[in-house]
């Protein structure tokens, strides 16, 4: 039984989410940009098997130029797909509210990730739940804009 309900609730959550970056895109970033009080991007990367586009919402916090994310997936066993995709090909773009960036990703290691970590476990708390209940480390990821030619 517990099973059939942590499925349904993954299955719920997927769906709440998708419905959140629906209605964060439609409304060209004016409904979305926080959640919960918790601060929220977009980001989009190339699936690694199927060559489309995926959106994803993400909370995030600010490091200088650079979007900072956590690869929670609520304690799941397993890396969320978004960074799996990152992993192949770390070019992406992000919406934050109104603002659209191409970015490239990159996962914090050593002081620089333990610097994040502090930071981000001040903005979502739940991150520090997250991490408590999985094996794997949670990866921080640095979404950080390419530098265009203007």
């Amino acid at each position: 039984m517990a099973s059939r309900y942590r499925h349904f609730r993954a299955r719920s959550l997927k769906a709440m989410f998708k419905a959140h970056a629906a209605i964060y895109e439609l409304s060209d970033g004016r409904i979305g940009a926080y959640s919960a009080g918790l601060p929220m991007l977009l980001l989009s990367v190339t699936g690694r098997k199927s060559g489309e586009t995926r959106t994803t919402a993400l909370v995030y916090f600010q490091d200088g130029d650079s979007y900072v994310v956590v690869g929670s997936d609520g304690a799941a066993k397993r890396d969320p797909q978004w960074w799996k995709n990152l992993q192949v090909d770390p070019m992406g773009a992000i919406r934050v509210g109104r603002k659209k960036l191409e970015v490239k990703a990159t996962l914090a290691t050593g002081a620089e990730r333990e610097r994040l970590w502090e930071i981000g476990k001040t903005v979502n708390p739940m991150w520090s739940k997250y991490q408590a209940r999985t094996e794997r480390e949670l990866p921080v990821v640095m979404l950080t804009p390419r530098k265009t030619d203007a």
